[in-house]
């Protein structure tokens, strides 16, 4: 077991790129196409969990249109359907907002639709 355990660690340090003087070329070249591979899983592995985060993140957009939506109908507003929309929409808020209002609430304010 033990004898075990030390190839293992001499493996590990190989792969880690130490203590290679003693590798013979065949040695260096076995290390490298392990690397390589090794290499070739992980992007795998990482194109696969951006895809997954890709799909989950749009789904949770449409879910928020959709909640959007149902707010604005709501409101009584109409549902802006674009992101262009939304970015004019709200530099039109941010110009015309010259007032501010500064009334003081004890408790939970009034809800107010936009």
């Amino acid at each position: 077991m033990a004898k075990r355990i030390e190839i293992l660690e001499i493996l590990q340090r190989k792969l880690l790129g130490q203590d290679l003087d003693s590798c013979s070329p065949e040695e260096l070249q076995d290390i490298g196409n392990q690397l390589e591979i090794s290499l070739s899983n992980i992007r795998a592995r990482k194109t696969q969990l951006f895809e997954e985060q890709i799909e989950q993140l749009q789904e949770k957009e449409t879910l928020l249109l959709m909640e959007n939506a149902r707010l604005s109908k709501q409101c009584g507003a109409q549902p802006l359907q674009q992101s262009n929309q939304v970015v004019s929409y709200l530099s039109s808020c941010s110009k015309s907002s010259d007032i501010v209002e500064t009334d003081l609430y004890i408790g939970l304010p009034p809800m107010r639709c936009l």
